[in-house]
Parts: C-alpha cells; structure tokens; sequence
C-alpha cells in the first residue's frame, strides 16, 4: 500500500496542511477505495460523494490554522446522526429522514477538520454477533469474505482495516468496537465510559454503552479519541480532561494476564493459542503475571442492566411492526421483558461490587491482558453463536463475556492485533486500564506496536 491514505494520519494531516498534497485528492482516493472494494466488502450502507467532495474543496481553500484532522476522511457508523445523511440503524422499522443536525461527537470531528465519506452498516440496531440486515446486506471480512466482520461495529471495521478511510466511529455496549477490530485486525478503542459525551442518551445516569474508535494505529485512535473527548453538561457521567490521571508512566509496564478469568467464560481453542503466544511475545518487554479479578455475578448483571434497558428504549418500536425485524434485535428486545426491579437493583449492586473489585485489582497492576473475543471469525452464514469452547452457549450473547464485563465497569479497554503468522486469521489482544488512564493504556499500547510487532496488516484484497 503506497497510497496516501496507508499513511498514519498524524503524517497525512501534516502533508496536507503544508501542501504536499490536497484535501481533493484524499477524499477522491477514499471514494475509489470504497468504489473498487465496498461491492465485495459490504462495509457502507451510504457514501455521500457529493458532501465529502464539497468539504474537501472548503477545506483546499482554508488559509487559517489547520485542525488536527484537517481533511481525513472518515465514516460514521449509521447509529450516530450526521446532518444531512439519513440514520437507518440498519433497521427497516426506522422511519427518519435526513438528519436535521450532527451528533456531538461528529460535530466535533467535523470541526476537527475531518471529511465524512459515508456512514458504515451495522446488525438492525446494533445488535448481533454477525454484521448484517435487512436493508444493506451483509458486511464481509477482508481477510476472507465468506466469514463475518462482526458485529456491530463491523462496517466501521472493515473501512479502516481496509484503508477506506484513515478513520471511523463505532460503537460499543457489550464488544462492538473491540471485537469487529479483532475479527478484521485493526486497532478499536472504548475509552472510559464518560469520556466521549452521549447527551442524546435516554439513561443518562445509567447507561452501558459509548462510542468508541476504530484505527489502524494506536497513535491514530488518540488522536481521534482527543477529538472526540470532553466535558459536555446535557451528560451526567461527561467528565472534562482527566487523561493525565496517572502521574507518571512506570519504567516497565506490569501486567496481569487471563485467558478466561478463571473459568469465567470459554473459548475455542485457536484462541487460547494465539492469546498464549500473544502473551509470550508481550512478556518479552513487560512483566506479565498470570492473575484474574473476580468477576464474581458481574456477567449476569450485565445482561441484567443491559438486557432490560434495550427493552425500555426499544419495546414500542418493536411492538408496532414485529414483522420488519431481525431475529437478534427481537431476542435481545425480549430478554429485558419481565426484570424486576429487586433484579435490576441487585445488578446495579453487582456492577458496583465489580467496579471496586476491579479497583482494587489495578493496585497491583498497570495492565489486565485477556483476548478480544471468545471466537476466530466465523462464517457469515453461521448466525448468531451456539458454541464457545464445544460447549452450548446459554445466551447468544455469552462469546462477548470477555468484553462486556469490562463494558459494564466503564474501565477503558483496546482491542490490539497480535502477531500473526501470513496464513493467519487476525487475532486481538485486549488491553484494560484503570478508568481515566488512557495515557498508560495508549503508551503500554504503543510499545507493543513498537517493539512486539502488535501491529495492523493489510488484508492481500486490498494489495491489488
């Protein structure tokens, strides 16, 4: 890959705002890139060539002070407004026009300097293990377009992964930014719950879910996730700069490392290989023990909390035309049917048992190590997950075990490509920290990428 949008996007920005290079070209060179490989690949429900052009030019004619994302192009997973662009949510059931104005985290982006190119598909409301609905398609993985990208962010995914764009949002309640990163190997990054704002958010006070970040570097994702950040008052949980809550960077990392919490949860065996060989590499330039928090009831108090809020916010959509739905968006609407106060009181309960649980463990250590996903990329015409580890899952939510606990503490976390041999299917690592710890959590990242070769590679589909 040799063209401008391969390069990291701290160096294209450079480039273009010294005039090595114009905003026109980039833009036009990520709209061929979605034009040769979006046919196979599925990622976009819809481009807007006409907006992302008409920006450029603006942009080719700025003389003032350059934004730290002049002219990027990025794509915005289509559960997030942008003005002008219709918000489907990958869901026939959504009846909205045009989006009267942008969501804040967009609004802050585009101020930034950054080109929106299109939104990326996504499961009928961001719910389900494979990246498809009714009204796009299904999106497809690069390293092989029988398997599946993932869901839900998996369109934002495969536009990075693929070099699309340099940049894309996604969204994550219980894995959907960590786990599409690791199914297609790029970087994807949920940070602390709080810190990118949501103030359109119905449970303000009580919510699970943040937008997150999808890169192909972990210099790339900070730098969009500084953008994105920031205090916001509509948001009880916002929080200003906090980043630098760690005082100093420790002269070796210490890490705590945990296939399975365990017991916790299974995984396939392809996993536990790869994660043991992750760990052998990463152990190499930081101390790694083998050492879990207890997780204790906090997976049933995930699907307790979370369960029974897509249930409030989506029950009356649902009830009015059942018909037009996907079978996932209509199981997890139906689990939260029936949860009883004193269960939805105790889960909160859990969740903060789990939180102090967690606190306490990060005394000890810098770093918590435990794979991205439960699974190796599946087939997309597989459905949702029946097995883990040859075992039946009980839920078809239990393969994101290994993400959503982290979910439901708001610790930041990022999903990180492994080493991996060329025949190989990507594999992630995921990385926590302690919440507001993003700088340890972005250095320990970087030196990985450095010096382990935890690094993005690009899928032979897009050498051509």
């Amino acid at each position: 890959m040799n063209n401008l949008l391969s390069m990291p996007a701290s160096e294209l920005v450079q480039r273009l705002c010294s005039h090595e290079c114009r905003v026109t070209e980039v833009v036009q060179e990520s709209l061929d890139s979605i034009h040769r490989l979006d046919p196979a690949l599925g990622a976009f429900i819809s481009v807007d060539s006409d907006g992302a052009l008409s920006r450029a030019k603006q942009l080719d004619g700025h003389t003032g002070e350059c934004g730290p994302l002049h002219g990027l192009p990025f794509a915005i997973k289509d559960v997030t407004d942008v003005k002008g662009l219709t918000t489907t949510f990958g869901s026939r059931l959504s009846a909205k026009g045009p989006a009267q104005s942008d969501a804040l985290s967009v609004a802050r982006l585009k101020a930034a300097g950054a080109v929106i190119v299109g939104k990326t598909n996504t499961p009928e409301y961001a719910f389900g293990a494979v990246c498809t609905n009714l009204i796009r398609g299904t999106t497809c993985n690069p390293w092989d377009t029988a398997l599946t990208s993932a869901g839900s962010s998996g369109g934002s995914a495969v536009a990075v992964t693929s070099g699309m764009v340099s940049l894309a949002q996604g969204t994550d309640l219980g894995g959907s930014v960590r786990t599409p990163a690791a199914f297609t190997g790029c970087v994807g990054f949920r940070p602390t719950l709080g810190r990118i704002p949501e103030p359109q958010s119905l449970l303000g006070w009580e919510r699970i879910a943040t937008q997150g970040v999808l890169a192909r570097s972990i210099a790339d994702a900070r730098l969009m996730a500084t953008v994105m950040s920031g205090n916001d008052a509509r948001d009880p949980l916002a929080f200003g700069d906090r980043e630098h809550e760690c005082e100093s960077l420790p002269k070796r990392f210490h890490a705590a490392a945990s296939l399975t919490l365990g017991g916790e949860y299974d995984v396939d065996g392809e996993v536990a290989q790869r994660f043991s060989r992750a760990i052998d590499k990463a152990s190499e330039i930081m101390d790694v023990d083998e050492d879990h928090p207890q997780a204790g009831g906090a997976s049933q108090a995930f699907c307790t909390l979370s369960y029974a809020q897509t249930w409030y916010e989506f029950r009356h959509l649902l009830e009015a035309h059942p018909e037009l739905a996907t079978e996932p968006f209509k199981w997890n609407v139906a689990q939260g049917e029936g949860v009883s106060l004193e269960s939805y009181l105790s889960a909160q309960e859990e969740r903060t048992r789990f939180y102090r649980e967690l606190q306490h463990f990060f005394e000890r250590y810098d770093l918590l190590m435990v794979p991205s996903a439960s699974v190796m990329p599946f087939r997309n015409d597989s459905g949702e997950v029946a097995t883990v580890g040859g075992r039946p899952t009980r839920r078809i939510t239990d393969y994101l075990e290994c993400t959503y606990l982290f979910s439901l503490a708001g610790f930041p976390s990022v999903s990180l490509p492994a080493p991996k041999m060329p025949d190989e299917l990507p594999f992630g690592i995921q990385l926590i920290a302690r919440p507001c710890h993003e700088d340890l959590l972005f250095s320990a990242c970087a030196l990985l990428e450095s010096e382990a070769g935890f690094v993005h590679q690009w899928p032979p589909m897009c050498l051509d």
